[in-house]
């Protein structure tokens, strides 16, 4: 049977929304297959504002969560695979859903980092001038 965890996490990411709330995850980020600014994270975990007006791209798919957002001014390819996500919740609230920790039923057996993600585009460093 698969697991519930990707299907939970698109029914509470559409609740949140449906309620004009911000929706963040909290991510596992200490595995090498999850793909995220390292410098953002604090105690092996990082908090993702995924909310539609701070992403672009997002795929909230079976296997793994990608999307394009903006960390200090710079554009970030984000791959989080569906296993390390512990937490969907409102920003504004705190509402939300928790997942096990030690829960690795998503976690393929061999996971690959996806050949697909690449780093965003960089910012240009030249400035119009009128």
């Amino acid at each position: 049977m698969t697991s519930s965890r990707p299907y939970l996490v698109r029914a509470i990411f559409e609740w949140i929304l449906d309620n004009d709330m911000t929706p963040h995850l909290l991510v596992d980020c200490q595995n090498e297959h999850v793909i995220v600014p390292m410098q953002h994270e604090q105690d092996g975990k990082i908090v993702l504002n995924v909310s539609p007006d701070a992403v672009q791209n997002l795929d909230l798919g079976n296997d793994a969560i990608v999307f394009d957002a903006r960390f200090s001014g710079e554009s970030v390819a984000i791959y989080v695979p569906i296993a390390y996500v512990l937490a969907i919740y409102t920003r504004e609230n705190g509402q939300g859903m928790m997942f096990n920790e030690g829960d690795q039923d998503t976690l393929p057996p061999n996971p690959d980092k996806p050949d697909q993600i690449k780093p965003a585009a960089k910012r240009s460093h030249l400035k119009i001038v009128k």
